[in-house]
């Protein structure tokens, strides 16, 4: 998505890597040394100038008789050598694993300073251009998932008791002529409390999105039809909506009465989708209400002609 200049963290990085590298090479040196003092104590590092006759004598007489007369001690004086190698054993390891610490401290830098979209999208909204400082928290752009979109509704927290997770209501896109149907996807745990809403996201299904998918995008208004379980039941009358016929601009139906077809004007309301009501037959599509024009009882034919 964006990338931040990263130069100042590589130089930082390059430092970093030569100073692993100094601490690695002074923990090995360290190592072979106490090695060489471990196996070898009378090396000749340790030893007085001089060569054949002196240095026999030093190491045969002036050392023996020191340790008699208790000037030295060479086991002593062994142990504190051994010691001083193994404490420069240990401070080169841990500058090592100081420089190692701050090459994976500028790497974490290195990542942040590169975003990654997290899944496929578009850029909404961009709120920085090349070169502009910006500052930590700062919002630089907003990414959306166009192929997974829900509808954001605030409902009263009167009527969230009839909703649950998974159900399906109907809704209507304001970019669209026709409802959809939406399943609900969470609902918030906390009320706003000046508005005494609770905010609930609702899925838009994957059919909506391929049929209307040029159409459909962030920020459009929808409206979504909510129930309220404490209303009281009303009856209403449906007939299939394909049932509808269309006579100088308005809607009838062929009504079969006494053996015999005919037209009838209606008021229709309404349109249901079948997936709302279980009791409806989804395969004859959708329903439409019928405000007046028909009463119960009434016998409609479907894909009928009339006379």
């Amino acid at each position: 998505l964006l990338e931040l200049d990263n130069r100042e963290l590589l130089a930082k990085r390059r430092s970093a890597v030569a100073e692993w590298r100094n601490a690695d090479a002074t923990l090995r040196n360290a190592g072979i040394q106490y090695n060489r003092q471990l196996q070898s104590p009378d090396s000749p590092d340790d030893a007085p100038g001089g060569m054949g006759l002196p240095h026999l004598l030093d190491q045969f007489l002036t050392k023996p008789i020191s340790d008699f007369m208790g000037r030295s001690d060479q086991g002593l004086d062994r142990q504190a050598q051994l010691h001083n190698y193994g404490i420069r054993i240990e401070q080169a390891r841990n500058a090592l694993w100081q420089a190692n610490s701050q090459i994976e401290q500028i790497d974490a830098k290195l990542r942040d300073a590169k975003s990654i979209a997290p899944f496929n999208g578009v850029i909404v909204k961009k709120m920085v251009e090349i070169g502009d400082t910006v500052m930590m928290g700062q919002a630089l752009l907003q990414f959306a998932d166009t192929e997974q979109l829900q509808i954001e509704v605030d409902v009263p927290a009167r009527l969230v008791r009839g909703l649950k997770i998974g159900k399906q209501v109907s809704a209507k896109l304001d970019v669209l002529d026709e409802n959809t149907i939406v399943s609900i996807s969470r609902i918030f745990p906390i009320a706003d409390k000046q508005r005494h809403t609770i905010k609930v996201k609702f899925d838009i299904p994957a059919e909506a999105r391929n049929k209307f998918g040029n159409y459909i995008g962030p920020g459009q208004y929808a409206q979504v039809d909510i129930p309220d379980v404490k209303a009281g039941q009303q009856s209403l009358l449906l007939i299939p909506y394909s049932a509808i016929i269309q006579r100088n601009s308005l809607p009838g139906v062929c009504v079969l009465k006494n053996n015999k077809s005919e037209i009838r004007l209606i008021r229709i309301g309404q349109k249901i989708n079948p997936t709302l009501i279980s009791e409806l037959d989804q395969s004859i599509g959708d329903y439409v209400t019928i405000l007046s024009g028909l009463t119960e009882g009434d016998q409609v034919l479907i894909n009928s002609k009339c006379r």
